[in-house]
């Protein structure tokens, strides 16, 4: 296949010594997959790139490498060097399944940070999204620490060394981010001391960046700019109505991007009028009504934008081989639409939640039936969504009262 592909310049592929042999395999696969060959050829022109890091690594044969030290050659992040990242990938996944690659034991890492994830899904029930934030903060820890090679250090973790390693990690994140890493974190050492692979007391030694409650507004939106939002969006296309779609679920029920991810087509009830979002984040569906707006964008998707695929996930990639979207590419999409759109719109696709429970409140709902509608187990959490903007706070205050003028003899 790869003389189809290049037929000039097939035998620069070929001869690789390294990759040469598995490339028209590769091609073959990615095809069957349904890549387009356009997509094919910009992931082979990158094999010399590949053929020369792995020579320089001193790898002599594709059989000696591991499924995860081939994925790490991958450039980080993706976006700098897409196609190269995408033959990295592309190529561990084939050699994996192909069984060409070296299936070694876990490293002492990867089994401790499992055992960890396993312990809190066990004991505390946290979601899976919940789980893999745990499963990277435990991974940062071990692999600053090169616990692989060196396990003891644990036993001779310091505060000091635990201060240094939050404040590499603080450079790259917000105070918010902080804290949530600093929680992850000191839930981990707590799960390590229980163990007694660390001294006692380190989980609680770690100061946690300040912040006051509720010291933020909700980045929510007037909700006719919502509406502006959604009419800009160009329906002619098969992205359009997907796009369309996705944001008027999220402006009409609430729903999160893993929400409207998970979205599958059973669960959609078109006789009985309703759909039943799977809340990921809840790990249970939510029944609400149909409305005649979200239905015919759905059939308007369904008939005219969705490829065809054996997929039972709703909402699919635009690019072939159409596989079901993720919570980031739904994301991905409304930073797309709201940086081409006319509305000035610069946060994230949370604020059509937020922007909806604010909606709500003003039109009379009870924070009852919006906390419901959202999910959420206590009216607390329905209470971060229903803080006041600037013009409720001036539609609250009191007019100051006129001088009194005196009157001229």
């Amino acid at each position: 296949m790869i003389t189809d592909l290049f037929p000039r310049t097939a035998a620069r592929y070929l001869k690789l010594p390294l990759l040469g042999d598995v490339l028209d395999g590769l091609a073959r696969w990615l095809a069957a997959q349904g890549f387009q060959p356009a997509r094919i050829c910009v992931r082979i022109r990158k094999a010399p790139v590949l053929e020369d890091m792995l020579a320089a690594l001193g790898v002599r044969s594709l059989g000696a490498l591991s499924h995860e030290e081939l994925l790490s050659l991958a450039p980080r992040p993706a976006r700098l060097q897409r196609d190269l990242s995408a033959l990295v990938r592309s190529m561990a996944a084939y050699l994996y399944g192909s069984d060409l690659l070296l299936i070694g034991d876990p490293s002492p890492t990867a089994l401790l940070a499992d055992s960890y994830v396993e312990f809190l899904r066990k004991v505390r029930g946290l979601a899976t999204a919940t789980l893999r934030k745990h499963r990277h903060t435990a991974r940062l820890l071990l692999e600053s620490l090169d616990f692989d090679r060196h396990p003891s250090t644990l036993k001779e973790l310091s505060p000091q060394r635990v201060e240094t390693f939050v404040l590499q990690r603080a450079a790259d994140l917000g105070r918010g981010s902080l804290q949530h890493l600093v929680s992850r974190l000191r839930s981990f050492l707590s799960f390590l001391a229980g163990r007694g692979m660390v001294r006692p007391g380190l989980a609680e030694g770690i100061d946690t960046p300040p912040a006051q409650r509720d010291e933020r507004l909700p980045k929510a939106l007037p909700w006719e700019t919502i509406q502006a939002f959604l009419a800009e969006i160009d329906r002619g296309s098969p992205i359009g109505r997907r796009d369309f779609c996705m944001f008027l679920l999220m402006a009409t029920y609430g729903l999160r991007a893993s929400e409207v991810a998970a979205l599958q087509l059973d669960s959609i009830r078109w006789r009985a009028g309703c759909i039943h979002p799977y809340r990921p984040k809840n790990r249970a569906s939510l029944a609400l009504p149909l409305t005649d707006e979200v239905g015919a964008a759905l059939l308007n998707y369904l008939r005219h934008g969705r490829p065809r695929s054996q997929h039972r996930s709703v909402f699919l990639s635009s690019r072939r081989p159409a596989v079901p979207l993720q919570s980031p590419g739904v994301q991905c999409a409304f930073r797309r639409r709201a940086l081409r759109s006319k509305t000035g719109i610069s946060a994230g696709s949370h604020c059509l939640r937020h922007s909806l429970a604010l909606h709500l409140l003003r039109s009379g709902v009870s924070v009852e039936s919006i906390g419901g509608l959202l999910g959420h187990g206590c009216t607390a959490t329905t209470g971060q969504y229903l803080r006041v903007h600037d013009d409720d706070l001036r539609a609250a205050a009191l007019d100051l009262p006129q001088p009194s003028q005196e009157v001229s003899p």
